[in-house]
C-alpha cells in the first residue's frame, strides 16, 4: 500500500544534496547501531520484535533521503511513514487495546439489545439475554478487523480528501464505527442463536462473518468521506465588484 502511494504521487526527485546524503547516511548507521545493540538486551521477545521491526522501517526511511534526497522524502512522507503500521504492537500496548475493544463491544452489544427490546443485562464482559449468556472474549474483540478498518481509512481518505481535518474526522470515526460493528456482530449471533438456531454460536457465521459487518464498517467509511468530499468540491461564490 505504501509503495502504490509513492507511485502515484511520485514526481521526478530534484537530486541528492549533500545535507540528503548526510542525513540518510545518518540514519542507516543508527539503523545498524541499534539493531546490533539489541542483541544484547534482555527485552521481553514481542518487544524486541517490535523495536526489530521499528529499525528496519527506519532503515528504509534512511535509504530513501540517500537514493531520492530530503525533498523527495518529504512528498512521500505520508507513504513511508504508513509503514510503521508494519510494527507489530508490543503487549504492553496490546493488551489495553484489547481489553478497551471487549469493554466497549460489550457496550454496544449491550444497547443495540435494547435497542430492539430485547431485556439484556450486563456483568462485566458478559452479557444476558433470554435463554443465552454471551461472553466477549479477548478474542472476540475484534483488534485485527478494526486495525483493518483504520488502516484502510487512513489510505482511502488520503486518496480522497484533501483538507486535513476532513480526513481527521473519517479516521476519528473509524474508532467508534469499529467497536459498533463488532457489537452488531454479537448481536445477530445472539438473536439467530436464540431465535433460529444455537448452532450459529459455532458455525461459520462465527468464525468466519466478521468480514460482513468489516464491510458494512467501510461502507460507513465511504458514505462520510463521500458527504465531506461534496464540501471540497463546493465551488465558492466570488465576489462581484460592479462599478457605478
Amino acid at each position: 500500500m505504501s509503495a502504490a502511494l509513492i507511485f502515484i504521487e511520485w514526481k521526478p526527485p530534484a537530486g541528492s544534496s549533500r545535507f540528503s546524503r548526510t542525513a540518510g547516511s545518518a540514519i542507516l548507521l543508527i539503523a545498524v547501531l541499534v539493531r546490533s545493540g539489541l542483541a544484547s538486551t534482555g527485552l521481553s521477545s514481542d518487544v524486541r520484535l517490535s523495536l526489530n521491526i521499528l529499525v528496519f522501517v527506519a532503515w528504509w526511511m534512511g535509504a530513501f533521503i540517500l537514493c531520492f534526497g530530503s525533498l523527495a522524502f518529504r512528498r512521500a512522507l505520508f507513504p513511508l511513514c504508513f509503514l510503521l503500521w508494519m510494527v507489530p504492537f508490543p503487549l504492553f500496548v496490546l493488551d489495553p487495546l484489547v481489553d478497551l475493544l471487549q469493554q466497549g463491544s460489550v457496550a454496544s452489544a449491550h444497547l443495540f439489545f435494547a435497542l430492539f427490546g430485547v431485556p439484556v443485562e450486563q456483568t462485566g464482559t458478559l452479557v444476558h439475554i433470554p435463554g443465552l449468556t454471551l461472553e466477549v472474549a479477548p478474542e472476540c474483540s475484534s483488534i485485527r478487523s478494526s486495525m483493518m478498518l483504520l488502516v484502510t481509512t487512513m489510505f482511502v481518505v488520503h486518496l480522497l480528501l484533501v483538507s486535513f481535518w476532513r480526513k481527521a474526522v473519517v479516521v476519528a470515526a473509524a474508532i467508534p464505527l469499529s467497536v459498533l460493528k463488532n457489537g452488531l456482530r454479537i448481536f445477530s449471533l445472539g438473536m439467530l442463536a436464540t431465535k433460529v438456531n444455537p448452532s450459529f454460536l459455532t458455525g461459520r457465521f462465527h468464525r468466519q462473518g466478521g468480514i460482513i459487518f468489516l464491510l458494512l464498517a467501510l461502507v460507513g467509511i465511504f458514505l462520510l468521506i463521500w458527504i465531506l468530499r461534496r464540501g471540497e468540491n463546493a465551488p465558492t461564490n466570488s465576489p462581484v465588484n460592479s462599478a457605478n
